[in-house]
Order: C-alpha cells, then sequence, then structure tokens
C-alpha cells in the first residue's frame, strides 16, 4: 500500500472518529451541573467531619432562625401552592393538553398513578403510618385541640395531605408543559424559569439554581435513608433473628441500590413495572391489616372522622402560626413539613411531568390528588389508626413503651406489628415493600439527576447508562458513608431543610414562569413543538436515530 493511499485511509479514519465526536456531542455534559453540586457535598460533609461541634452550631442556628424568624415564609408559600393548583385546573389553563391537541396519554391511569404515587414518597411513608400519631400524643397542642384519640391520627392527614401534594402536582403540570408543549432541550430547573428570567437562565443565576436544586436533591435523598432504613433493618433482624449492626443497613442499601439501579437500566418499563409491584406489595400490607387486625370498624370509622376533622379545620390547621412560641408546633412540625416537602419537588415533579404525555394540565393536577393524596391518606388511615386503637382500648400501651425504651420508635413499631396474627407476613410483606417503595422513588430521581447532566436533553431522550450507573452509585454512596457518622447525618438533614428556603423562591418562579408562558400559549393558539419535525436540522439537537445516519452517510463519503 502506498503512502499516499495510507495517509487518505488514515486521514479519512480520524475525519470519521471526529464526525462521530461531533454528532454525540449532540448531548455534551454540563459540567458545572455535575461536579459542582458533588464537590460542594464533599467539602460540606468534610467539613462535618473535621469540625463537627462547630458546622451543628452553626446549622442549627441558620435553621432555628429560618423556622423561628421566617417559618411564616413556609406556610404562606405551602397554602399558596395549594390555592394556585386549584385555581390553574378550573381555568383555561387546566385545559391546555400536554403534547398534541389530539394525543392520548402514554400509560393508563393505574401506571401513570402506581408511578406518581411511588416516585413521590419513598418508604418513609411505611415508618411515619405506623408511628406518626404517637409523637402527636404527646404534643401540648394537640391536647389543646380536643381529644389525643381525635386528633392524634388527623393531623398526620394535614401533614401529608392535599398541601403537600399540591407541591407535586402544580410543578408536574410546570415542567410536563415546558417539555411536552414547548419542547425544551433542557430538563433544568432553571430552563422551567425562562419565561420570566429570559437571558440570565444562561447565565450565573441559571447555574445557581440548578447547583442549589442538585445540592438539595441529594441531600434530600440521603436524609430519607436515615428516618426508614433502621424499621426495615429491625424488621429483618426480627424476623430472621440476627443481630442489628451497621453492616445490616449497609447492606441494605447495597440491595436497594441494585434493585433501582437494575430498574433505571432497563428504562421506563423497568420503572413502569417496579411500581406496579411496590402498589401490590403496598396494597397487601394494608388488607392484611384491615382484615385480619379485628379492628376494621375502628380503623374506618376513626379515619372517616379523622378526615372530617381536617377538612373542618383545614384554615386553622394552615394558618396556625404558634405567634407566642408557647407550643412550637408549628415551628417543628408544619414548617418542617413543607420544607421538607420543597426539597424533594426537585426530582419527583420532573419525572411526573415527563410521564404526563398525553393528559391535560386539569388531569395531572387533579389525578396527582386523586391517585397520590388518597394512597397516602389510606395508608395513615389504616395502618395508624390500628396502632392508635390498641392504645386505646388497652391492649398495648405504644406510647408508655416509646418513653420507657429510650423513645426507639422502631422497637414500638414491630411490637405494634407482633400484635397482628401471622405477623411474620407483614414482616416479610413490610421488608419487601419498603424496598420496592426506595427502589421506585430512586429509579425515578436517577432518571432525573442523569437529565440534569446535558446540557441539551429532549423529553424523549433517556440519559446514556454510563450516565444513569453514575447517578445511580452516587446517590447510594452518600448514604452509606453519612451511617458511621451520625452528626454528620443530622447535619446534611439540616442542609436540605436549609435548601427549602431558597427552593421555594425558584417554586414560585417556576409556577409563574408556567403562568406566564402558558396564557400566552392560549392567546396565541399555537401548535405544540414536534420534536420530530424541525425546520432546521443542528447536530446539537439531533435525536439519536439522526446522529447514526449522520454518521453512516459520512462515513460512506469518506470511503
Amino acid at each position: 500500500m502506498s503512502k499516499e493511499n495510507s495517509s487518505k485511509k488514515n486521514s479519512g479514519k480520524k475525519e470519521t472518529k471526529d464526525i462521530v465526536k461531533t454528532v454525540t456531542g449532540g448531548r455534551k455534559l454540563d459540567p458545572v451541573t455535575t461536579i459542582a453540586p458533588l464537590v460542594v457535598l464533599i467539602a460540606l460533609c468534610a467539613t462535618f467531619v473535621i469540625a463537627p461541634e462547630a458546622s451543628t452550631n452553626v446549622l442549627s442556628t441558620i435553621r432555628n432562625f429560618l423556622g423561628t424568624e421566617l417559618g411564616l415564609y413556609y406556610l404562606v408559600v405551602a397554602l399558596g401552592i395549594f390555592l394556585v393548583s386549584l385555581y390553574i385546573s378550573f381555568s383555561d389553563l387546566g385545559k391546555v393538553r400536554l403534547g398534541g391537541k389530539d394525543e392520548k396519554p402514554k400509560y393508563g391511569f393505574f401506571a401513570w398513578g402506581a408511578m406518581v404515587f411511588c416516585c413521590g414518597l419513598a418508604a418513609d411513608i411505611l415508618f411515619y403510618s405506623f408511628c406518626e400519631w404517637i409523637y402527636y400524643a404527646e404534643e401540648p397542642r394537640v391536647a389543646e385541640m380536643g381529644r389525643i384519640e381525635d386528633w392524634a391520627n388527623a393531623i398526620p392527614l394535614y401533614h401529608w395531605g392535599p398541601i403537600v401534594w399540591s407541591f407535586y402536582a402544580v410543578l408536574a403540570a410546570c415542567f410536563g408543559f415546558m417539555i411536552h408543549v414547548r419542547g425544551s432541550k433542557k430538563q433544568k430547573y432553571s430552563e422551567a424559569c425562562r419565561p420570566i428570567l429570559g437571558k440570565h437562565t444562561d447565565g450565573v443565576l441559571g447555574k445557581i439554581i440548578d447547583i442549589l436544586a442538585i445540592v438539595a436533591l441529594i441531600a434530600g435523598t440521603a436524609t430519607t435513608f436515615s428516618v426508614a432504613t433502621p424499621l426495615l433493618g429491625s424488621a429483618l433482624t426480627t424476623l430472621f433473628g440476627i443481630p442489628y449492626t451497621k453492616w445490616v443497613t449497609i447492606a441494605i442499601l447495597l440491595v436497594t441500590c441494585a434493585t433501582y439501579t437494575t430498574s433505571v437500566m432497563i428504562g421506563m418499563k423497568g420503572v413502569n413495572n417496579l411500581s406496579k409491584i411496590c402498589m401490590v406489595l403496598f396494597g397487601l400490607i394494608l388488607m392484611f391489616v384491615l382484615v385480619f387486625s379485628g379492628k376494621a370498624v375502628y380503623i374506618l370509622e376513626n379515619g372517616f372522622s379523622s378526615l372530617g376533622l381536617v377538612v373542618q379545620n383545614f384554615p386553622v390547621l394552615s394558618t396556625y402560626t404558634d405567634a407566642l412560641r408557647e407550643n412550637g408546633f408549628a415551628q417543628n412540625w408544619t414548617m418542617y413539613y413543607w420544607a421538607y416537602w420543597l426539597v424533594w419537588c426537585v426530582a419527583a415533579p420532573f419525572f411526573m411531568g415527563n410521564i404526563s404525555r398525553g393528559r391535560t394540565v386539569k388531569q395531572v393536577i387533579l389525578g396527582t390528588y386523586a391517585f397520590g393524596l388518597a394512597s397516602t391518606l389510606i395508608s395513615f388511615i389504616v395502618l395508624g389508626n390500628y396502632g392508635l386503637g390498641l392504645q386505646v382500648s388497652g391492649e398495648f400501651d405504644a406510647i408508655g413503651m416509646y418513653e420507657a425504651n429510650g423513645y426507639d420508635l422502631y422497637a414500638v413499631i414491630i411490637e405494634i406489628i407482633k400484635t397482628l396474627p401471622g405477623y411474620q407476613v407483614v414482616l416479610v410483606l413490610l421488608i419487601l415493600s419498603m424496598i420496592a417503595f426506595y427502589a421506585t422513588s430512586f429509579d425515578s430521581i436517577t432518571l432525573v439527576a442523569s437529565s440534569y447532566s446535558y446540557k441539551n436533553m429532549r423529553g424523549d431522550e433517556m440519559a446514556s447508562k454510563k450516565m444513569k450507573l453514575f447517578w445511580a452509585m452516587l446517590l447510594i454512596l452518600l448514604p452509606i458513608a453519612l451511617i458511621f457518622s451520625e452528626s454528620s447525618m443530622n447535619n446534611i438533614q439540616s442542609v436540605s431543610i436549609i435548601a427549602a428556603f431558597p427552593v421555594g423562591m425558584v417554586i414560585i418562579l417556576i409556577i409563574a414562569s408556567f403562568i406566564k408562558d402558558a396564557r400566552k400559549y392560549i392567546d396565541n393558539q399555537e401548535e405544540p413543538a414536534d420534536f420530530f419535525e424541525e425546520t432546521e436540522i443542528n447536530e446539537d439537537e439531533m435525536d439519536l436515530s439522526e446522529r447514526k445516519l449522520q454518521v453512516k452517510k459520512s462515513a460512506k463519503k469518506i470511503s
């Protein structure tokens, strides 16, 4: 072979590689939203380990200031979002379809609802459903409101009720509009603010919003493991008679990670199937307790009464501030919960919006209430009232055991479960459903976080498997590392709650941007953006099939 031919061949190969590199660069990585949040969290964790006492004091001061001095902000934002959700649903904005005008929903109602419910709630719901009434039974504020047996199970229905799900519902509609109607090429928090921020979305302000969102996301996901994982560990040790150690917790986290990583690698089909399995397991627990506990009448009747109390007192509960700081209930509970859920709004609504193509804005919001809210309330009514029923009937003193056992709620929950006939079945279902809940929450979070790592990404596209694997591993490494430092775990919890303050501002900006953009869309009677029919082909915006075709054509031309 002559040097000239060899040179041409090598040149051709190089050019082909360059073209492949250029074409596959249609989804370029965004180093700011991929690396910066990780650096921030590593720096925070290092600080917590090096100076645990000082960092705890600083974070506690900030957290107490936000709750004590600026707590009204959380109450106003939360109630405001709930009221706005009703306005959007029943106004002409609610008629906007996320996709083509005659497009049908991509997923059936049960499949869609299962994914909405499971991505919005981790295994925490099982922990709190069993025991949250115990917390409130000892609150002076609850005693002021009336009988403990009336209010101890009503307050959880409020704190996990319509206000919480309104956060998810409204933002899901906002993100769904951005992705499926406007055809946004970026799946990021900042992009949802573009109608108001304009060019600043691509500047420093947009980057700050995205970094804040990812830091809050990772911190929030790390802290959720600290709440419910000990219950999962206690169930395992009770069922198999093994001692509970940190290594049991690590094993639980690794099994959970393997489950949601497998699901997310399969793609949306895996996420969909896992959500359905989770709902079945969850339903079996509720049915078992309701049917075999012998307290079905009490559970249903007291649950019905609790719902009535919440409905009657909703305005009072939503606006109670404890201005004289007589009991600290609003600061310790209501404001804490609203902050906690605001942080979780970084990931879940994005996923919910993505799977809502073909539904109207009204269907997304009211459907979220119908499936997500209803399932949550049923869980607290059945599991919470079973334990409360044992308490008021004198069959089992859960409050007494809680106080005598060093305030160990996990042990109390296991003893409550042991009062059921065939409790081993419930423990098995509890273990499986908690792993499923964790997995279904974190596979959706992994998908959202992976999309954040790209500069450009359409709603119909999926992140690469390597990127999904990167985030799947990252989301579990921090919780594992924090197991060995209880003070660091508490500090990360504080970081996530503190982050909710600016996140709340961004959420207000997103909702205002949606209303402005959707109003413009309605007034101009615009057609939704079509992902697959563009007048100009931009290499940075080509879908995968177009890239492959371009590579083949270019390689053929060179040869």
